[in-house]
């Protein structure tokens, strides 16, 4: 008991140094941005704020707008939206230094002079990437993920990092150290995660682009729930060099890291920036695919597939409406929209996705908690996880008839022969061919499909790891599929709400319904789907969804 007790005064010694050195922070920007604004009484903050990623960096490459401008006007933005939200976890002093160097550059990059925010879980020299875990502080990365090193060649300045769950395998945005983000639109909502933080400060105009990761749909919650654009690429489209996962090593689910932005065309600057000849000569495993501009610019009509429902997670109101609206105005257009029909969807989620992504069980994730103080928003998993495998035979079958997920989720949880293992990586490429048939089948550019929204209440995350089905698809399939906000929640929407029953009408299904409610005026976007390596497809459907 004694030495419990010790351990667990080390460890809240740790929590309350890595908080101070986060109010440290955050005095150092409000000090920086006080120091600019006093030399600098006549820059009008407002309008750079108001300008879109394409047109300040044009104004910063030519000249026009001073980098200093710039920089210090997001950092003062940034330090508001961290007062409201809790988005940041540190700021990168050394950003200071790197535009003092940026304004001596000769060569201008795409991205020259413009400040950009970091996911905690991505690797910045001289910082810890903590993953919300109190045994990762004071441990600072040896040098920048990828990434960040293209980031900087292309002239971009990291400024800060954000805030994470615990784990990463979330989608709110807690932890012991850092506390709960909340979202900038309405502070008792999520603004989900695990690219939380990422979401609240660009959603909240703090950042005018963040770099994120996604495992089950880390870019795209956080982009619908704070009403913002965001994009999961193709796995290995950027690199993953220098980025911490959630779970180490496993294959069966997708990881991509991607951008987070106000507007299409930020993103498609981002990923030009990124796509370039520094990426492919720091890691040679990424494919040499600059950015494709003739897809992207292109104004042919698409051949649109579409659907309203997987038939696992019943759609609220206004997801349902969401995409009709926008699959309405598309028509109008003049693109071609297809029913796309969904089969087997619980198989994907369960047997793929769950259990791939547990395949030793849950040993390796159980692991990670060892030393922590708390297991954050993964009790579930986590208890599944130390459960011994009779145990888990015995719930599962007694629970089968009256809580089926329940039922699969525990079954999903078993530990895997080395064997099982190979064979559902077989699985899982023979799905991704047959899905691939269906879509040339019906001769398809693009896909559209509903997002889960509106933002959940803070907590519901934690109780809804269900709900993930719309998003974690396509890290399954390993497509490229990014969020676009189209309407917001209406009093109609919510009134709706009342006769929302879900499909297996169980305890997850009645959470739900509570989960969406109280968010009239709340954003709700769609998702935009293509084949694998066809990001600027993506985003010019995604670009034309937005301009409708």
């Amino acid at each position: 008991l004694l030495l419990r007790w010790r351990r667990r005064r080390a460890l809240c010694r740790k929590v309350a140094e890595a908080q101070e050195r986060q109010e440290r922070s955050l005095v150092r920007m409000e000090a920086a941005a006080r120091r600019f604004r006093e030399k600098h009484p006549s820059v009008s903050v407002v309008s750079i704020l108001s300008l879109r990623l394409p047109e300040l960096s044009k104004k910063l490459r030519d000249g026009s707008l001073p980098p200093d401008h710039v920089f210090y006007a997001y950092v003062g933005k940034a330090l508001q939206i961290a007062t409201e939200t809790n988005c940041i976890t540190e700021f990168l002093q050394e950003s200071e230094t790197q535009l003092r160097k940026a304004k001596l550059m000769e060569k201008r990059g795409l991205l020259y002079g413009v400040p950009v925010s970091i996911k905690d879980s991505i690797d910045c020299q001289g910082h810890d990437s903590t993953l919300g875990f109190i045994k990762n502080l004071n441990k600072p990365a040896a040098e920048d993920s990828v990434v960040v090193q293209v980031l900087k060649r292309q002239g971009a300045i990291p400024f800060v990092k954000t805030n994470v769950p615990q784990s990463l395998i979330s989608y709110d945005c807690k932890n012991l150290i850092f506390g709960q983000t909340c979202n900038p639109l309405l502070y008792t909502k999520t603004p989900g995660g695990s690219s939380g933080g990422e979401g609240a400060l660009v959603g909240g105009g703090g950042s005018i682009l963040g770099i994120g990761t996604d495992v089950g749909g880390s870019l795209r919650f956080p982009a619908a729930f704070c009403g913002i654009c965001a994009i999961k690429p193709t796995g290995n489209r950027l690199s993953k060099r220098g980025i911490m996962s959630g779970v180490v090593g496993q294959k069966a689910v997708a990881a991509a890291v991607g951008p987070l932005a106000k507007d299409v065309d930020s993103l498609a600057l981002c990923l030009r920036a990124l796509l370039s000849e520094d990426m492919f000569s720091l890691d040679s495993t990424v494919p040499p695919l600059p950015f494709n501009e003739e897809v992207y610019s292109s104004t042919k009509p698409l051949r649109i597939g579409y659907y309203e429902t997987d038939f696992f997670t019943m759609p609220s109101p206004a997801m349902r409406r969401a995409v009709r609206e926008t699959k309405q105005l598309l028509e109008e257009a003049g693109h071609t929209l297809v029913p796309f029909e969904l089969t087997n969807v619980d198989n994907v989620i369960f047997n793929y996705c769950v259990r791939g992504m547990f395949a030793d069980g849950g040993s390796s994730f159980v692991k990670k908690f060892k030393g922590e103080m708390e297991k954050g928003g993964t009790r579930l998993f986590f208890w599944l996880a130390k459960a011994p495998q009779w145990l888990k035979t015995l719930l599962s079958w007694i629970s089968k008839p009256f809580v089926p997920r329940f039922s699969s989720i525990i079954r999903s949880m078993k530990e895997n022969t080395v064997e099982e293992v190979w064979n559902l990586h077989h699985e899982i490429e023979d799905f991704c061919h047959q899905f691939i048939a269906q879509w040339k089948k019906l001769n398809l550019d693009v896909m559209l499909c509903p997002m889960l929204g509106p933002a959940f209440g803070i907590g519901y995350p934690a109780k809804l790891s269900v709900a993930v089905s719309y998003t974690m698809l396509y890290n399954a399939l390993d497509f490229p599929a990014g969020v676009v906000p189209v309407t917001l929640v209406t009093d109609e929407d919510e009134e709706q709400l009342k006769g929302y029953k879900g499909y297996y009408q169980d305890w997850w299904d009645r959470t739900l319904v509570k989960a969406f409610r109280g968010s009239s005026g709340m954003p709700v976007a769609v998702q935009c789907v293509a084949l694998p390596w066809q990001e600027e497809l993506c985003l010019r459907f995604m670009k034309e969804v937005e301009t409708l």
